[in-house]
């Protein structure tokens, strides 16, 4: 054990005092959260420029329909559709909207050219008005006023509150859905990146023949186990680290713009809480109360679990994979059934998400390569406990055995140099006694 110890310390203090681990650890929180708003801003910012589309309308029904907008304006042409399409490239004009005589009923034709695609913002802001003005030719010829129509549609905002523990807390599903797969893509990721420094630093071990000289002194199954358990405690360093500048970011943000704890007791208060508050100060406060319906302290230590035992089950996999080889390329053959449960994991959040308390939610919770992505998608939804007991008791169990299995290609394929390993030498090395 005292061996394993000396092995994690080496391990553990050769990379934590790189410099890439500590810019990533200041820059990991920012980066991600400049991407996670960056996507957010490019999907809300209305486009600045301004296109002009020409109308060709031989059905006479949409004369006042098209008004011009921000981003849009609109002149309708007389010329014949040959001609005015000839004129799209010599005016400048973005593109042409032809709508030929049609039967509101089973409107068919309606074409829009262009050099190049309308995209889907200009598609769908077009369908959207030839929609509306046939459904207000509709009305008509029925003899239906749109007023009274209008007042008979009813917008439902649900509100979600959660009962569990026997108190009610403001609930919000979206907000569970962007906490779940981000912890779960969290994982993901750190299996992956933390699993390949594994295998690239056995190969480049072996490859120098260092190794050579540290079997002498322990053994293969400790210095696998060190090596694997010292990279573990730099990835749940850095994650920890993370947390610590991610509270103090949201604290700032919290402080900036105004919401403390009697702001937001005012807030729950006062219906509608806008008189008096900014909306900024609305909108963090109501962040800051669903998050009091999460089991942040649960949350928390699944995450801890799952991301050490997830990380302890396939890095023993990459260990094994790393002693088996030569270099990376040789590797390849062997990374893809590893790397599928995971990649299958990951895809399907999207069915999880469907229903989190389903039979494909369960199963793949249960499975020990699948259950530590897809069992942090379904807690902050509420999982039972005895689920999260039994998830957790099957990972443990499936690296003990992913272990043993690692332990026994380990001892061999580390020592063996030049030698072309295929799935049938690997049997063989896991079926030799010691």
């Amino acid at each position: 054990m005292n061996k394993i110890w000396l092995i994690i310390q080496r391990e553990y203090g050769t990379r934590v005092r790189k410099k890439s681990f500590i810019v990533m650890t200041i820059l990991g929180p920012l980066l991600f959260g400049g991407i996670f708003g960056l996507s957010i801003w490019m999907a809300t910012k209305d486009s600045s420029e301004v296109r002009t589309v020409e109308v060709k309308d031989e059905s006479g029904l949409f004369a006042n329909a098209f008004e011009n907008t921000e981003t849009l304006h609109f002149t309708y042409t007389n010329l014949t559709l040959p001609e005015a399409k000839q004129q799209i490239e010599e005016s400048g004009s973005f593109g042409l909207l032809y709508i030929p005589e049609i039967d509101i009923h089973q409107p068919q034709g309606i074409t829009f050219y262009s050099e190049s695609s309308a995209g889907i913002e200009m598609k769908s802001q077009l369908e959207k008005i030839i929609e509306e003005e046939i459904q207000n030719l509709k009305l008509e010829e029925s003899e239906i006023d749109r007023e009274t129509l209008a007042s008979l549609k009813t917008s439902i905002d649900l509100e979600e509150v959660s009962i569990a523990d026997g108190t009610e807390k403001q609930a919000n599903t979206g907000l569970y859905i962007g906490i779940g797969y981000m912890a779960s893509f969290l994982i993901y990721m750190f299996i992956f990146l933390y699993g390949a420094q594994i295998m690239r630093g056995v190969i480049e071990e072996k490859s120098s023949r260092i190794l050579e000289v540290i079997i002498s002194s322990v053994k293969p199954f400790q210095l696998m186990m060190g090596k694997i358990i010292g990279i573990a405690a730099v990835g749940l360093t850095q994650f920890l680290l993370w947390v610590v500048l991610t509270f103090s970011v949201y604290t700032l943000l919290m402080t900036l713009v105004g919401v403390d704890a009697e702001t937001m007791a005012q807030m729950n208060q006062i219906q509608g809480a806008g008189g008096e508050f900014s909306q900024a100060q609305v909108q963090m406060a109501e962040v800051s109360g669903v998050l009091s319906s999460l089991n942040v302290v649960e949350l928390l230590l699944s995450f801890v679990f799952y991301f050490l035992a997830g990380y302890l089950l396939y890095g023993s996999l990459f260990a094994a994979v790393g002693s088996a080889v030569d270099s990376d390329a040789d590797s390849q053959q062997f990374m893809l059934p590893i790397s599928l449960p995971l990649i299958a994991a990951i895809i399907s959040l999207a069915a999880v998400l469907k229903d989190p308390n389903g039979s494909l939610a369960f199963w793949l919770s249960m499975v020990p390569l699948t259950s530590p992505v897809v069992m942090m998608m379904r807690i902050p939804f509420g999982v039972p406990t005895w689920e999260i007991l039994l998830s957790m008791a099957l990972l443990v169990g499936g690296f003990i055995l992913t272990t043993w299995l690692a332990g026994r290609i380990y001892r061999i394929g580390i020592l063996m140099h030049g030698t072309k390993v295929n799935y049938r030498v690997l049997g063989k090395w896991l079926m030799m006694k010691n």
